[in-house]
């Protein structure tokens, strides 16, 4: 039997609901139960991967080529399952598929409507494909008592009285702030989030409150009281030092026991968190610090780069070290000797981006370690301007460029307008639709033999996911490797490239893919154990 926990937040946003949803998953798991995490979200974009860095942050990508938002990140690197386009629904998402099913007249000529008509689509969406699980972790993106979210709270009450509390439970997360003017901590924005549910017609069985010091125990019945919960309902979310701290707070506070006690289910006996445990004891007792610096374009919102950032740090978890990120604007290497300002660090890592901005701050970056023989990671279009330093400063390509920044005389880079998924052509133009329309999810790559990266991935063939548009031109692949820069890995018909390196440097690889989206703390990605492992050499040089 399949049990749903639908988690909603209120009072402000950001308050941790996808880390919660992750964390309340890998507790469950490792009690033995099999999950699934899936996230709505009101907004009207039928996914986030037109959205500017700035307005959502990173664009995650599952295996099935779903542009998703940056939480179901944090669903696989807690419980290692993977995310497919089945769980990220948007309002634009679920308003798109109701209106192609009206245009095609499912509807038999009936008026469409919110209810039934959307509820029940986002009904669907949540129960899909659910056979053989043990929970649905469902998350809802927003704030209580924003408007849009309103189909998809109904939506889920409704659920809730069609499953029955034996197979539903509502899990709030809320903010207790303290004021220290007053040296108290308030209730009051709790009490005010859950009555907004309540006129929803939605009883939260378990409240999450985030607060930056202990409740007392008179503050927990007091919310338990005015709140209609038990008193052990009310569980504490204090902050953490590490994100991966969390699951072991909310089972010492009893987030785990009091979501099987709501469905019945033995609470006894202790979930397996040995690994988290030994996460977190590798996070706090470091033997050592190594300095990356990631020379990016969107550093001023951090959340754009927020698997990247975990991915270095599961390298360092890897080798016992702390990995210390000194995040560069690339357009502060457009000015002359500006790349200076990188000495001293062991480790520099090119992400990927969208638009001419910062481009050549990124190539005088490579440059900068590709001469002074500092290890490398280059990510999409890290690795597309890798290649284009290469061509400009090894073969003499002087105008060597990419027509994403405008046409050009030497087009280095250039538009990807067919590829192979499987045994299907798949074609694109430069006058179609931007949404969904680049090359997106999992793709197999052949390594060279004899290469670094082979040596990396300990095998011959790889499966990395996608998000792209345009490509290295495999026709300057010649003279390229005339002047050192291998091409190490392409794609099974050779026909894109997917990784260079040089073979004369310590560790230089630059990838096509995003590596960064199937790292986990408790199963670091190679490519990141390797970079990391080569930074702390490279520290031990300096």
């Amino acid at each position: 039997m399949t049990r749903f926990v639908f988690i909603t937040g209120g009072v402000v946003s950001s308050l941790g609901k996808g880390i919660a949803a992750a964390s309340l998953g890998a507790l469950l798991q490792a009690r033995g139960y099999k999950v699934r995490i899936r996230k709505l979200d009101p907004y009207l974009n039928v996914d986030p991967g037109t959205m500017s860095p700035y307005q959502h942050g990173e664009v995650f990508v599952t295996d099935d080529g779903a542009e998703a938002d940056l939480d179901l990140g944090h669903y696989e690197r807690f419980t290692g399952v993977h995310a497919t386009k089945g769980d990220s629904y948007t309002s634009g998402r679920i308003y798109a598929e109701v209106i192609a099913k009206e245009r095609r007249g499912d509807y038999l000529g009936g008026t469409v409507q919110v209810i039934p008509h959307i509820t029940d689509a986002i009904k669907d969406a949540a129960t899909a494909d659910t056979e053989g699980l043990d929970f649905v972790l469902v998350e809802v993106g927003g704030t209580v008592g924003d408007i849009e979210s309103l189909p998809f709270l109904e939506a889920l009450r409704q659920l809730h009285n069609e499953l029955g509390p034996q197979r539903s439970l509502f899990m709030h997360l809320t903010l207790v702030p303290y004021i220290p003017s007053a040296g108290e901590l308030k209730t009051k924005p709790t009490q005010h989030s859950v009555k907004e549910l309540l006129g929803l017609g939605i009883q939260p069985q378990i409240l999450l409150c985030r607060c930056d010091r202990p409740i007392p125990e008179n503050e927990r019945r007091k919310i338990a009281l005015f709140c209609n919960v038990r008193p052990e309902s009310v569980i504490p979310a204090l902050d953490a030092s590490s994100i991966y701290a969390v699951p072991l707070q909310y089972h010492q506070e009893g987030l785990d026991r009091e979501v099987l006690r709501h469905f019945g289910l033995s609470i006894y006996g202790e979930p397996d968190l040995t690994n988290w445990k030994r996460i977190v004891s590798r996070l706090e007792n470091p033997e050592g610090e190594v300095k990356i610096a990631v020379v990016g374009k969107y550093i001023t919102l951090l959340d754009a780069y927020k698997s990247l950032a975990e991915a270095l740090a599961h390298g360092g978890i890897q080798h016992g070290v702390k990995v210390k990120l000194d995040w560069v604007d690339s357009q502060v290497f457009e000015t002359p000797n500006a790349v200076e300002r990188l000495e001293g660090v062991h480790g520099i890592l090119v992400p990927g981006g969208f638009g001419e901005r910062g481009a050549e701050g990124k190539i005088e970056a490579v440059r900068f370690a590709r001469e002074r023989k500092i290890p490398f990671l280059g990510i999409c279009f890290g690795m597309q301007m890798a290649v284009i330093e290469a061509a400009r400063n090894l073969v003499g390509i002087e105008g060597a460029s990419s027509t994403e920044f405008g046409p050009c005389e030497e087009p280095v880079v250039g538009l990807l307008t067919e590829w192979l998924r499987g045994n299907e052509r798949e074609k694109r133009h430069a006058e179609g639709d931007l949404g969904g329309t680049m090359r997106l999810g999992a793709y197999p790559a052949a390594l060279a033999e004899g290469s670094l990266v082979r040596k990396v991935y300990g095998q011959a063939q790889i499966e990395e996911r996608h998000r792209h548009r345009y490509e290295v031109n495999i026709g300057y692949r010649e003279r390229l490797e005339e002047a050192g820069l291998r091409f190490s890995g392409l794609s099974p018909d050779g026909l894109l490239p997917e990784i260079v390196e040089y073979p004369d440097h310590p560790w230089f690889i630059g990838v096509q893919y995003h590596p960064e989206l199937k790292s986990k703390p408790f199963q670091p990605h190679p490519l990141f154990a390797g970079f990391v492992g080569a930074a702390v050499k490279q520290a031990r040089l300096v």
